[in-house]
């Protein structure tokens, strides 16, 4: 009895924290599948942004995209509760959304495809996407720097 009066018994205590658990195991395995699906979607938005049918508009934004999905950096950082965590949880998703939406969809279909291929054959992303990823973080850090001299000198 976990009570006095409670008339509740230890097998019936059991069955809510059960159902907590299956609950919690199927909201995890949906997080995962919508992650592998996120991760599955990046790496088709840097298919399409290589491929020349792509606009030059949508080729900047994905790369842009792209770039900050897999730089270890991060626009709020995750220390921060809950705030360092909206980022990836809000405008990783919507970046990827406003860039599928840039891109031609014939495009974006062969990009899924090879990307799944890719994936599933587990070849890496390209050292393409590394070097892009450090030249847009050394870019923002010179204008930093840039910014900060013209600053000191005022």
């Amino acid at each position: 009895m976990s009570g006095a009066g409670s008339g509740e018994s230890e097998s019936t205590r059991q069955v809510p924290r059960r159902g907590r658990q299956a609950l919690l195991r199927r909201v995890a395995a949906r997080w995962l599948e919508a992650a592998s699906r996120l991760r599955q979607e990046v790496y088709a938005l840097y298919l399409a942004y290589r491929d020349p049918r792509t606009p030059w508009y949508a080729r900047a934004f994905a790369a842009c995209v792209v770039a900050y999905a897999f730089s270890p950096l991060d626009l709020v950082p995750d220390p921060i509760p809950i705030l360092g965590y909206l980022d990836d949880l809000i405008l990783l998703p919507l970046g990827v959304r406003l860039a599928l939406a840039l891109i031609p969809s014939q495009v974006m279909n062969e990009s899924r495809k090879k990307a799944q291929d890719l994936l599933r054959s587990g070849q890496p992303v390209s050292w393409a996407g590394v070097v892009l990823v450090l030249a847009i973080w050394l870019l923002a850090l010179a204008l930093v720097a840039l910014i900060a001299l013209r600053v000191a000198r005022s």
